[in-house]
């Protein structure tokens, strides 16, 4: 489950850069640790029959080159509108990942974009992540999920 994951994450990942950013030299790599002082965490919270957060990380030289795409314009900080723009790119390669597991019979809804960082003193099931590279710059996504054991009566 872990690897489908993974794969469903970097696979909706490769499709929302190539068609929102148009970028397509892109690769990936499983990230051990990523650590970077100077990013945005965006926490996408995942309830259903799995549960957790999917955390993008989003270094701020990265988050400004993927804007200032998006709107046509310069962007020279991180701000509202930015912090919104990368919330909504990381809420639709999640959606994607979902509409992914729902041909598993999988059931998963997206709670609201919030910015935060990943809760280290929490167990998952299913943990992993992985670093996207692209022209533009990184983006981490570390994915903690536990699976919900249904309730028979």
């Amino acid at each position: 489950m872990v690897d489908n994951l993974y794969k469903a994450f970097v696979d909706a990942t490769h499709n929302v850069f190539h068609l929102m950013l148009d970028l397509s030299d892109i690769s990936d790599h499983p990230a051990d640790e990523f650590q970077c002082d100077d990013a945005v965490d965006i926490a996408i919270p995942i309830v259903g029959d799995l549960e957790g957060d999917v955390i993008y990380r989003f270094p701020v030289t990265t988050s400004l080159n993927m804007v200032s795409i998006m709107s046509g314009m310069q962007v020279e900080e991180v701000d509202a509108f930015v912090t919104s723009a990368i919330s909504e790119i990381a809420n639709i390669i999640s959606g994607n990942v979902l509409t992914v597991l729902s041909t598993n019979e999988m059931t998963c809804d997206l709670l609201p974009p919030v910015q935060r960082q990943p809760d280290e003193n929490k167990e998952y099931e299913l943990k992993t992540s992985c670093c996207i590279q692209t022209t533009i710059g990184l983006v981490c996504l570390d994915i903690r999920l536990n699976r919900v054991k249904a309730n028979h009566v």
